[in-house]
């Protein structure tokens, strides 16, 4: 199985589940339907916003910090949730 991390550019956007605890990011695109938008956008996740990854299993939700709140994301959702890793 390849690592999803070494098939990209160090500046390339990549899935939020991408991300391991820990690991920064900045917001560059939410993809999918109006309602998942709708609803990631009044979560406070847009695009430009800094995001924490504080929990990421591998499996189950993701817990992220944006905009100093604590939301979980089920695995589809932040797979739909493009960022930019910070260095």
């Amino acid at each position: 199985m390849t690592d999803e991390r070494a098939l990209r550019p160090q500046n390339s956007a990549l899935p939020l589940s991408a991300l391991r605890a820990g690991e920064t990011g900045t917001i560059t695109e939410i993809s999918g339907g109006h309602h998942l938008r709708s609803r990631m956008l009044t979560l406070g996740l847009t695009p430009g916003a800094g995001v924490t990854v504080l929990q990421n299993y591998g499996h189950g939700p993701i817990i992220v910090r944006v905009r100093d709140t604590r939301v979980a994301l089920g695995r589809g959702e932040a797979g739909k949730v493009l960022v930019r890793r910070e260095k």
